[in-house]
């Protein structure tokens, strides 16, 4: 039997509204009144993903989540966001994203954000570069135990009250956008990036270089891994970035600040940013995470 029926008695939709009771169909600009007048002052995050124009399956994972909470003792607000970027032959790629992002979304969860509903969350607490860390550790010997062969980049960034913590191995990105600029506050491990710090490419020459998406630190390929951990306050009045390199690998600093900028908040952002890198030859898969922290 229909579960609604069940409930309620009837299906779905049949039936005149109860006494009293005026219907009319809603007003599309009460709806998007409604929806964005609680959010003023509050982070708001969008997402969005595809697998590109010359690939055949999805080798790129996205984790999101994103909460706050009041009452008597408020907690900070938080959130998790996670980029990864899989390789390898045979669908190990996609698997290796996969396993890698729910292991550090595991660790992150139950010793950050869940550790602050404890009744003491202040004790046998680990620092928050220190937790980041192991996840990403922990993650790795994940991918070398179940997919041998397959590898992953990966960008974490842990947000707790007014600081964010960034774990990164790999070349997918993490950008702050504000005041009209663009930085790029992560480091790409790749062979090419690593000439290019030593003097020996000029940053045009990297850009079209053909073992520019070679690696020499990724998840899964060592035993022995090596993480950048930092910890920022969070930027206020601008928008944080995480990307595989499906985007910024094709679409410029400058397009990618416009579309931002320009957008009605992050999700249509994300589905634009997404849109362009398509529109330039999608030649990989493509996901982009986009937080925007309001002012003080």
């Amino acid at each position: 039997m229909d579960l609604f029926k069940r409930i309620f008695g009837k299906k779905a939709g049949a039936g005149a509204p109860p006494d009293g009771v005026k219907t009319a169909p809603l007003d599309p600009t009460t709806v998007t009144r409604a929806l964005v007048k609680p959010l003023q002052g509050r982070i708001l995050v969008g997402m969005a993903q595809s697998v590109g124009i010359e690939r055949t399956h999805n080798e790129d994972s996205l984790f999101v989540l994103q909460g706050n909470a009041a009452g008597l003792e408020t907690l900070p607000e938080f959130g998790l966001y996670i980029v990864a970027d899989g390789m390898g032959g045979h669908r190990s790629g996609e698997v290796a994203s996969s396993v890698s992002v729910r292991s550090v979304a595991r660790r992150l969860c139950e010793d950050s954000i869940l550790h602050l509903l404890s009744i003491d969350p202040l004790a046998d607490a680990i620092p928050l570069q220190d937790l980041m860390r192991i996840a990403l550790e922990e993650a790795n010997q994940a991918v070398v135990d179940r997919v041998p062969g397959g590898g992953t980049t990966l960008t974490a960034v842990l947000h707790l009250g007014h600081q964010i913590t960034l774990g990164h191995v790999g070349d997918s990105r993490a950008y702050v956008l504000k005041d009209g600029e663009v930085r790029t506050i992560t480091r790409d491990h790749s062979l090419v990036k690593r000439l290019e710090e030593l003097g020996q490419l000029r940053p045009e020459e990297a850009e079209v270089h053909p073992q520019r998406n070679v690696l020499y630190r990724a998840i899964g390929q060592g035993a022995n891994l090596e993480v950048d951990v930092f910890s920022l306050p969070i930027p206020r009045d601008a928008f944080l970035l995480l990307c595989s390199d499906g985007l910024w690998g094709v679409v410029p600093d400058q397009e990618i600040r416009r579309i931002v900028t320009t957008s009605e908040n992050p999700q249509a952002a994300c589905e634009r940013l997404v849109d362009s890198a398509n529109a330039a030859g999608g030649p990989d898969n493509i996901s982009a995470v986009l937080i925007s922290f309001p002012p003080e």
